[in-house]
């Protein structure tokens, strides 16, 4: 089945399409697909991840055309964010 497995940082992003087997959870395409060893920074156990935007927990069983999403912390409030544009 094919997945996509998609990380993004302020500056890159990294979007992987892939062949899993059947039954596959979030945690093995995840692992699968390599995205671990281009960002060593990234920690499943805190950050969380999920399919087309719904987060999800890793031993989800992803499905045929899933994209996989790993999220990064926030790192500033979006409404001191918002505070400062106007």
């Amino acid at each position: 089945m094919n997945v996509g497995v998609c990380y993004a940082e302020a500056d890159r992003q990294l979007w992987l399409r892939l062949e899993v087997p059947d039954g596959s959870t979030i945690e093995q395409a995840i692992e699968l697909s390599g995205v671990l060893k281009h960002y060593p920074d990234i920690n499943l156990d805190t950050q969380k991840v999920g399919i087309f935007g719904k987060i999800v927990k890793l031993d989800t069983v992803v499905t045929d055309g899933d994209r996989v999403e790993i999220y990064r912390q926030i790192t500033a409030d979006p409404k001191l964010v918002k505070r400062r544009r106007l």
